[in-house]
């Protein structure tokens, strides 16, 4: 990792690049630099802090914050009096590592390289049109990342929300969206995606700080797109979360607040007093996207990010350089993971040929041999605010002093922090640790970097317990801060006493099957198929259908004219011209076994009258079945002919009858969705529609077209359809659930009857066609849930191990996910995630092996009946029944079992134990809630 550098020039071509890096000296050696922070307190130089957004003051020699990467310090030579002076060297002396040297020189370095993955990330909006919001004229007006800075733990105000005027808590917060964006005055006539979100997020923050707070979020379209995104602005609404759709039109000092004027849907003029004011502001272009591009030799679009197509979402004009992330168009953080994890799978197809070159193995010191005394560390996190706001953590801290086997207790800001880690190791080390208890958050995202620091350590991987303070105890008792610490104490307790009991586990390693089974042949299944056969895996692709296609072959083009159906016909023969893609179409899955690296699954194919079962031996399988159209009640759909969906309209519209588009259209947004029959938005709907009024537009510039819409969620460069069809004539007309549109037939006339909330006024219309905006229902995935083993969420889609670190990942292991079968999303989305989830499903591959967690079942023969409960009773067919000797015995097959500990649970006999969770080590953790439980009792 290159940190402090800047890209100079690539040179070659793909498979052969050789690019030109210049890195800047630190000025501080990184290997030397413990970061104990010395040479800070000594500094004698103020520096605006840029990564508080210049709410606090840091010195020229300082680390960004607590988890930056390289956990060592810098010297940025813009404010260092020796650098600019030729002055001070006062750090010099101070440093007791001596790793301060001014010397340093900047380095070119160049790179050869097969591939280049652009990921600058984005910039910010321009103060001018910050400023007409009063920004920077009044310390009261702030931006979103000024106060996601103020609200958290680890930035300058330690989470305290305040205002920079007096120092008073405000007691009403405005938040204005759309600030930078959908805005052509600064020329960003896109959609930001993520302002909405972020506001939702930073507002609930600020409410859980301050309940009596009051807040109000000014929007134009709330566009929480997203999957389960819906959700959030219900749960801020159930807080107390106002949000009030209307265009803020100045902010002007009251007395010593602020005071808004904004214009409401109904044309009143309305003025609210505010303390403090929150612009969310949107994502800018990256400062150096232009030298990006001329060095990289890519093209930029009209508002400078990186251009890429349709089909094709994350290639640029130059083959071998790769887009992602925000630069390629603003999005969320899980839209930003997916293609992280799908350029780093394009970029490994085109290094196959050179895979397995170059890797260094990570060596470990020798595992300690365990002894019978413990020795337990226990290291207790704050959390940011995360804990700290209601737990009191140093009161947990001190409860464990006592204890018996404890020799060592600390408490840390940030836990999972590089430097906390290379403390954490130093500290086993130092002080003899052979246990270790962490009250942190979810084991679930944060134990395997700490079985990590443990083997880096010498120590087994299984010898550490992590407490879950976070969710089980902060976030669940927010308002009981006292008993919020009690029940964190108690759990430590048992923590410790189960710690006790810890004995090292061996890890165990499995071959893999290097094929994969991919589940549907629509444009996500093809899409992984190609990307594994670049990367040199085999495939064998199921379509239930009789042809390959999916919903793409509904299309007739997309949003931004890309035509669907040649696309479609080149993907569809290089998938069956692919010898490495071995496509089975009226196929499905009857029955799979097996885990991660050996799966076995049962296919059923008809030809005809003639059914095959087929039995698939692979490694790993990735879901991508598809969704189709939902066809809600209540609208005349399918009894009248007058009324049809998007997608039955854009088929209309691609043929050639002369009244495909009439003179009189109307479309409802949301129909079925968002609370109706559907309780979530299908992401697609509001674009199909406004790409088709643009169409009906084209074919018939005089029909007049009326949209009938909740929220516009035309979002990313969406937006520049969406001002094209309000320039060309097509109406948009809000309306509420409450009040939703009825539909209904009078003689042989179709009526829409709606609330028009501009004109204030209730009118009834008689269209010569009525649209349908329906949302996106998924195929199959209840009946591949039960077979697989998989969860769905409450929609049916496939819920993913991890929203943000993890979003093509099921908790299966092994198990996949892309497409409409994770929710819906557009063609772009659905592309970049086939890919992402094609790169993390080979990487089982590549290794060839993979490790069994060692928290798994196994059987005491001695103790043993035989009684076969066990093998009945397991979901993954992890237990079989062998003959030892003359008698039947339980055998647990390592790598199928998945430690839900349902055998150990109904054994007769306890012959079944959990790695990690035996018995004894359960009944100790109870023992040790039991005796503060009596304590308790006699006190009282």
């Amino acid at each position: 990792m290159l940190t402090n550098a800047d890209f100079l020039a690539l040179d070659g071509e793909a498979g052969d690049f050789t690019a030109k890096i210049r890195q800047r000296p630190r000025y501080i050696d990184a290997d030397a630099c413990t970061a104990c922070g010395l040479c800070t307190q000594y500094c004698p130089r103020h520096h605006v802090d840029p990564y508080n957004e210049g709410l606090s003051i840091t010195r020229p020699i300082h680390i960004d914050y607590a988890q930056a990467v390289p956990a060592t310090y810098y010297i940025d030579p813009s404010s260092c009096l020796h650098l600019q002076h030729d002055t001070c060297q006062i750090c010099v002396p101070v440093c007791q590592s001596h790793a301060i040297n001014f010397n340093q020189k900047p380095k070119d370095i160049e790179l050869n390289v097969g591939a280049v993955i652009l990921s600058p990330g984005f910039g910010k909006i321009d103060q001018s049109t910050l400023a007409k919001f009063s920004y920077g004229s009044h310390p009261d007006v702030v931006t979103s990342f000024e106060f996601e800075r103020m609200t958290t733990a680890s930035g300058p105000f330690m989470g305290e929300v305040k205002c920079f005027s007096d120092g008073r808590h405000p007691k009403r917060i405005a938040f204005i969206q759309c600030v930078g964006s959908r805005d052509l005055g600064c020329d960003n006539g896109y959609c930001s995606s993520v302002c909405c979100m972020y506001a939702i997020k930073e507002a609930m923050v600020a409410k859980e700080h301050d309940p009596e707070v009051d807040i109000t979020i000014y929007y134009m379209d709330i566009r929480t797109q997203g999957k389960e995104f819906d959700k959030a602005q219900q749960r801020a609404e159930s807080m107390g979360i106002k949000f009030v759709r209307a265009k803020v039109g100045d902010i002007t000092p009251w007395n010593n607040r602020l005071q808004l004027t904004y214009s409401t849907l109904e044309g009143s003029h309305e003025f609210e007093p505010f303390d403090l004011v929150v612009l969310s502001v949107g994502l800018e272009s990256p400062r150096d996207a232009q030298g990006i591009a001329d060095i990289t030799g890519i093209e930029l679009n009209r508002y400078n990010f990186a251009k890429s197509e349709t089909f094709q979402p994350l290639a640029t004009k130059r083959d071998g350089v790769i887009v992602a992330g925000a630069f390629q168009g603003p999005k969320d953080i899980p839209e930003s993971v997916t293609q992280a994890s799908a350029a780093a799978g394009i970029a490994a197809g085109l290094l196959e040929k050179q895979r397995g070159q170059g890797i260094v193995h990570k060596d470990y010191p020798e595992e300690k041999t365990d002894t019978d005394e413990p020795r337990i560390g226990v290291f207790v996190c704050h959390c940011g605010i995360n804990i700290s706001s209601v737990v009191d953590v140093h009161r947990v801290e001190d409860s464990v002093a006592n204890m018996e086997g404890v020799v060592y207790h600390t408490d840390s800001l940030y836990s999972c922090s590089q430097d906390a880690v290379e403390t954490l190791k130093k500290t086993i080390i130092e002080h003899d640790l052979n246990r270790v208890v962490i009250a942190a958050c979810s084991p679930r995202t944060h134990e395997p970097l700490f079985q990590e620091t443990l083997k880096d350590a010498g120590l087994n991987p299984c010898l550490v317990e992590m407490v879950n303070i976070r969710d089980q105890c902060s976030w669940v008792h927010a308002g009981e801060p006292d008993a919020a610490t009690d029940k964190s104490q108690d759990l430590v307790r048992m923590a410790i006493a189960k710690a006790r009991k810890l004995k090292p586990l061996p890890e165990q390693t499995v071959p893999v099957t290097t094929r994969a089974l991919i589940v549907g042949g629509g444009i996500a299944g093809m899409v992984v198929a190609l990307t594994m056969a670049e990367q040199g895996f085999e495939s064998v692709l199921l379509e239930k259908g009789k042809n390959l296609g999916g919903n793409l072959g509904l299309l007739n083009h997309t949003l931004s004219s890309s035509e669907t159906a040649g696309y479609l016909k080149k993907l569809v023969a290089r998938v069956k011209k692919n010898k490495k893609i071995d496509v089975l179409t009226n196929a499905e899955i009857v029955h799979s076994s097996g885990f991660i690296g050996n799966f076995s699954s049962v296919v059923a194919t008809t030809a005809g009258k003639k059914k095959e079962e087929h039995t698939i031996d692979h490694g790993v399988v990735i879901l991508a079945t598809g969704g189709h159209e939902h066809r809600p009640d209540g609208y005349l759909l399918g009894k009248n002919s007058k009324v049809l969906t998007q997608q039955e309209l854009e088929k209309r519209l691609a043929g050639k009858a002369k009244n495909r588009a009439p003179d009189s259209v109307v479309m409802i947004q949301c129909a079925g969705s968002r609370g109706d029959d559907l309780n979530y938005c299908s992401k697609v709907c509001c674009n199909h529609a406004v790409k088709n009024a643009l169409q009906i537009k084209e074919i018939n510039p005089d029909s007049q077209v009326i949209v009938l819409y909740r929220d516009m969620r035309t979002y990313g460069y969406a937006e520049d359809a969406y001002r094209e069809a309000r320039l060309k004539g097509v109406i948009f007309i809000p309306y509420e659930l409450e009040n939703k549109p009825e539909v209904y037939e009078k003689g042989r006339r179709l009526h829409v009857k709606f609330f028009d909330t501009l004109m204030q006024e209730e009118f009834d219309i008689t269209p010569d066609l009525l649209a349908l905006s329906v949302g996106i229902v998924p195929d199959g995935t209840e009946d591949l849930s039960k077979l697989l083993k998989a969860p769905l969420t409450d929609d049916k889609f496939f819920l993913e191990a991890h929203v943000k670190l993890r979003p093509v990942e099921l908790p299966v292991d092994g198990v996949f996910v892309c497409g409409l079968a994770h929710g819906p999303k557009p063609v772009d989305e659905t592309i970049a995630q086939a890919q992402a989830a094609a790169a993390k499903a080979a990487i089982p591959l590549v290794k060839g092996s993979v490790s069994v967690d060692p928290i798994v079942s196994s059987v005491d023969e001695k103790t043993c009946i035989g009684c076969g409960l066990c093998v009945s009773l397991c979901p993954f067919g992890a237990i079989e029944m062998i003959k030892v000797g003359k008698k039947r015995k339980a055998h647990t097959i390592a790598a199928s079992c998945k430690a839900c500990g349902i055998c150990a649970s109904h054994c007769p006999t306890f012959a079944i134990s959990m790695g990690g969770f035996t018995n004894e080590q359960i009944t100790a953790q109870i023992e040790a809630f039991g005796r503060a439980t009596e304590k308790e009792t006699a006190e009282v």
